[in-house]
């Protein structure tokens, strides 16, 4: 047996997406040995026999992020683990990006450290949470909020391996690569599901805004960066201290998100 490959490193040698490999692997089209639970492997020559001999092509461009019918909750839970990158469906299309950056995480450390802070006196049996962890809004909407909150009152959407439903909270910490996506698709489908409040984190603006639904739709109720104040009307005694989320250890080199 040659060497056992990844499903990235297979994909790459044979010009193929990772998603077209999953695939295969689900349909059971090739060859595949399962280390453990999402833990796949692949020999090139056998995964290149069976391909010549289906006539199926070893060959494609750009990666597919969608399938007939869309992807839905139970595909999702079956794509293998590539180290290094996050997944979300969002009405139905999956979508693969890298693992956060430093200052992606800074902002979420210290913003959860703050607001565990306050949700601790304010409602004491709520929890918080932080990415990875799966939302399942709907059988075509799996997402992992950066920080998200669910309070006593919702604590029936809580499930043993995801949240199941709408909770109180998300704040999404924004990128270049998913601006559009955080500020448009994503706050468009937490609507939908009634979540009152979606907060976004800009890192190339140092700035966050705490939208609220009302009638609907999102209101922005605050907005603010480093030197400004930051209370908000729906949390009493909220003053979240936007220069120490922001802040940048001295010396950082700005770079992607």
């Amino acid at each position: 047996m040659g060497k056992l490959l990844t499903a990235q490193e297979l994909a790459e040698i044979l010009n193929l997406s990772v998603e077209t490999i999953w695939r295969y692997t689900r349909q059971k089209k090739i060859p595949v040995l399962q280390l453990g639970k999402k833990q796949y492997r692949y020999e090139k020559d056998a995964v290149l026999a069976v391909l010549n001999a289906g006539n199926m092509s070893a060959k494609e461009g750009q990666a597919t992020y969608g399938k007939e019918g869309g992807y839905t909750y139970e595909d999702y839970l079956q794509i293998p683990e590539e180290p290094g990158y996050r997944y979300e469906i969002l009405e139905g299309m999956l979508l693969k990006e890298p693992s956060p950056s430093l200052q992606h995480q800074r902002i979420s450390r210290e913003l959860g450290l703050q607001l565990k802070a306050y949700f601790d006196g304010f409602d004491a049996e709520g929890e918080l949470f932080f990415a990875p962890l799966d939302v399942t809004l709907s059988a075509s909407n799996v997402l992992q909020p950066d920080i998200l909150f669910v309070s006593s009152a919702r604590k029936e959407v809580m499930r043993e391996e995801r949240i199941d439903g709408a909770c109180d909270l998300v704040v999404e910490i924004m990128s270049p690569a998913n601006r559009r996506k955080d500020r448009l698709q994503k706050m468009e489908i937490y609507r939908q599901a009634g979540i009152p409040h979606y907060w976004l984190a800009d890192p190339e603006e140092n700035t966050l805004e705490a939208f609220m639904l009302k009638d609907g739709s999102y209101t922005l109720v605050c907005a603010g960066g480093p030197g400004d104040a930051f209370t908000h009307p729906a949390f009493p005694g909220l003053d979240l201290d936007l220069d120490r989320i922001f802040r940048r250890p001295t010396g950082t080199l700005t770079s992607d998100f």
